[in-house]
């Protein structure tokens, strides 16, 4: 007993060697050198975004349609319309050659459009959702099949992008031949059945906000403000938030491709447009509040949102890692559409990284390209 009661010996530390300290600060200094001319030599032309070659084909108000320059032969589809959200910018579907969704479609032969919302500022106060679908995108959908021809085209919606989408089939199925929905919310509520830690962080924040509060957060701005929606995703993850300044780049000022890759991924995080007032009071009240779209009682241009009525084929695809959007809120749309021609991919990564990271950035453009093949 006396032998358990004793006083450890405290642990001796290890000895320090001075040649091996002095070799660390030395590699250290250098590649703080090495950073520094790294830093003055790159220009904006060398970490441009979303440079595969397009061409403006109809616009309005701050709207705009493009379409992209084909890069391999046709291969006969319906055309394909990416509608990308309001917090963030489509340009995440065309970072660089290399880590490119627009470029894997368009070389997989695809047919391919995208519309981009512009900068809403405060003459934008009361622009809704409702205009965004039943306006905007309609009239970009109803472009789109005049120049191809068709009666139908495909929709493919990224998160908040898709729920537009998703809104838009359902009121217009017969305007629809398919639609692929990525890291699209459904059931904003879906987080409180799937108790992961880190996950569904906005869900929780916005639940925790009454409606008074979110009017007088829009109110004091006219708009949701894109630096504050970008405050909010950087306390997400905080330790990676206070981590990618010092840590992360420094890794990567041993390698010029890799320290240019880092910056465009910062410059699309920048560039964070404001969302327009009503739009957002509907998205935070009507979607992350009242969870009305899953519950088929969402509202739009006094018609409501029946997912029952989306005929066409769904292809949903998810990122596994997602903790922005919880799997399980893009899951529920299984079992509340009208159509049994339904299929889910779920792909490595998180959120970002679906779009962006190797493994799944090869998936997705395949997975939707054969899918789409499918059904043309």
């Amino acid at each position: 007993m006396a032998e358990q009661d004793a006083p450890k010996a405290p642990v001796a530390p290890l000895p320090l060697n001075p040649a091996e300290m002095m070799a660390e600060v030395a590699e250290l200094g250098r590649r703080i050198s090495a950073g520094a001319k790294l830093f003055s030599d790159v220009r904006d032309a060398d970490v441009q975004i979303a440079t595969t070659p397009k061409d403006l084909v109809w616009s309005q108000d701050k709207v705009s349609l493009y379409r992209y320059r084909p890069l391999a032969e046709s291969k006969g589809l319906p055309p394909v319309l990416i509608v990308y959200g309001l917090i963030g910018r489509y340009t995440m579907a065309d970072l660089q050659e290399d880590r490119s969704l627009v470029r894997n479609l368009l070389n997989l032969g695809l047919d391919l459009y995208v519309v981009d919302w512009g900068n809403p500022g405060r003459a934008d106060r009361y622009v809704t959702i409702d205009d965004y679908v039943d306006d905007y995108l309609a009239e970009c959908v109803a472009f789109v099949g005049a120049a191809a021809g068709r009666e139908t085209i495909n929709l493919l919606g990224i998160c908040e992008g898709g729920v537009f989408t998703t809104c838009y089939a359902a009121l217009y199925p017969e305007r629809v031949n398919a639609m692929v929905l990525t890291i699209t919310p459904i059931d904003f509520h879906a987080d409180t059945r799937e108790t992961r830690a880190g996950h569904g962080f906005i869900n929780v924040w916005t639940r925790s906000l009454s409606p008074e509060d979110v009017d007088r957060l829009i109110d004091a701005q006219g708009s949701l403000p894109g630096a504050f929606m970008g405050s909010v995703f950087s306390m997400m993850t905080p330790m990676r938030t206070m981590t990618k300044y010092n840590l992360d780049l420094l890794d990567a000022l041993d390698d010029k491709k890799k320290f240019l890759n880092f910056l465009r991924m910062e410059k699309w995080i920048a560039d964070r447009p404001d969302h327009p007032g009503e739009a957002a009071k509907q998205w935070l009240k009507d979607l992350y509040q009242d969870n009305k779209l899953v519950q088929s009682t969402f509202v739009l241009g006094g018609r409501t949102v029946d997912l029952k009525r989306i005929a066409c084929p769904v292809l949903n695809v998810f990122a596994q890692d997602d903790h922005i959007i919880p799997p399980a809120t893009s899951q529920a749309l299984k079992d509340k559409i009208g159509t049994d021609d339904y299929t889910e991919l779920g792909l490595p990564g998180g959120h970002v990284g679906v779009f962006v990271g190797g493994k799944a950035q090869k998936l997705l453009g395949s997975g939707i390209a054969d899918w789409l093949g499918a059904r043309g």
